[in-house]
């Protein structure tokens, strides 16, 4: 088995590529602190809560990532991560879909610290809460 590398993920969001513009994509699964868990829920071991945590460039132009975060918060999208930077899925190479709701990070939002390099690029992390379990898609 090859495994997942860590240089050719890629994330798109509602259809359009932030490859680019995105350091972190990953999502995350945690223990859900819903206060109603159905008999389902509670036989699979308990509800899930999944969030799509991505750290961006910080670019106010009109179309970027950072732009959606700040002008949508609220809005649900669907992402889709390609963990082996493969155009279309294969059982080998699965995507994988869901949808988030955008949010603005509970840290920074804008700005940040000072770099003497010219290539460095201030950047805000947020956590978007998924809709329910990313799906695999092989085809």
């Amino acid at each position: 088995m090859a495994g997942i590398g860590t240089r050719l993920l890629t994330l798109e969001v509602e259809g359009d590529a932030y490859t680019d513009e995105v350091s972190v994509a990953k999502v995350t699964s945690g223990e859900s602190d819903a206060d109603f868990i159905t008999f389902a829920d509670a036989a699979a071991g308990g509800a899930r809560q999944y969030n799509l945590e991505i750290t961006m460039v910080q670019d106010a132009v009109a179309g970027s990532l950072w732009d959606l975060m700040f002008t949508a918060p609220g809005t649900e999208i669907d992402y889709t991560i390609a963990p082996y930077g493969n155009a279309a899925p294969s059982p080998t190479q699965p995507h994988f879909t869901g949808t988030a709701v955008v949010s603005e990070p509970d840290g920074d939002l804008l700005g940040g610290e000072a770099d003497a390099s010219t290539t460095a690029r201030m950047t805000a992390s947020v956590v978007w809460p998924c809709t329910g379990k990313p799906v695999r898609v092989t085809a």
